[in-house]
């Protein structure tokens, strides 16, 4: 089985054909196809590493949906100090399905 390692949003991913996956999200329509940059491609016993990337090597992926993730929350605190500070957040995020991997 094939597989490939591509960057987005800061993160690098491990990826299959038919892994679905969430990232930061992508300003793409939903049911849309992106491809992205290939870092590693590898199968079996063979790997080819990119210098930063694999030429002629790329990744589909069909966009699933936009969502927004699980609550996280930031805490500040001062010790002795009387401050605390609590903030909410909800990161945009966008699920991809492998469709192929090429190289």
């Amino acid at each position: 089985m094939a597989y490939a390692v591509i960057k987005t949003g800061g993160k690098q991913y491990r990826i299959q054909e038919g892994d679905k996956f969430d990232v930061e999200k992508l300003d793409v329509e939903v049911d849309s196809e992106i491809k992205f940059d290939v870092l590693l491609v590898g199968e079996g016993d063979s790997v080819k590493i990119g210098a930063p990337i694999v030429e002629g090597a790329s990744v589909t992926a069909k966009v699933i949906s936009q969502f927004r993730g699980p609550k996280g929350v930031a805490f500040k605190f001062k010790r002795r100090k009387g401050f605390h500070k609590t903030k909410g957040f909800r990161r945009s995020m966008t699920k991809l399905e492998i469709t192929a991997i090429a190289g």
